[in-house]
């Protein structure tokens, strides 16, 4: 039995990335976006998987979860990311859609290991950009 193997990169110590804030790097020209929402870290292709669209732009929030008629509740607080253009919930732990467990965004392992944020690739980092991107929560 053969475990695939991983390759380790360094993106930015962890003080980098503070509660609520995102980074965005570029490893072998495609987009990843980082986000730390309730003292975790959380790593995704910065493609919605509907048409493409910038996710590092979404807003980190709860959901609605299924209830009783004429009952809301909401749950799952700072765990999903939204879609900025038509709203697509997904699930940042899991990466899969709200709406549909079989519609994902693409997820990456993501570690704080010894004040740092490290990426677990498949493919070996060739060329790694961190990437500046203006976002107004």
């Amino acid at each position: 039995m053969s475990s695939k193997i991983k390759h380790r990169l360094v993106v930015s110590p962890s003080s980098d990335l503070q509660e609520g804030q995102r980074l965005l790097i570029e490893v072998n020209g495609s987009e990843i976006g980082i986000i730390r929402a309730e003292g975790k870290c959380y790593a995704f292709r910065n493609a919605c998987p509907h048409q493409g669209v910038q996710m590092i732009y979404g807003s980190v929030t709860g959901t609605m979860l299924p209830s009783d008629p004429h009952q809301y509740v909401y749950g799952q607080h700072n765990e999903i990311i939204r879609c900025p253009l038509h709203g697509w919930e997904f699930n940042l732990q899991t990466g899969k859609a709200v709406f549909s467990p079989s519609v994902s965004m693409i997820k990456y392992d993501v570690q704080e290991e010894d004040g740092s944020i490290v990426l677990y690739l498949d493919k070996s980092p060739e060329r790694v950009v961190r990437k500046s991107f203006h976002c107004v929560l």
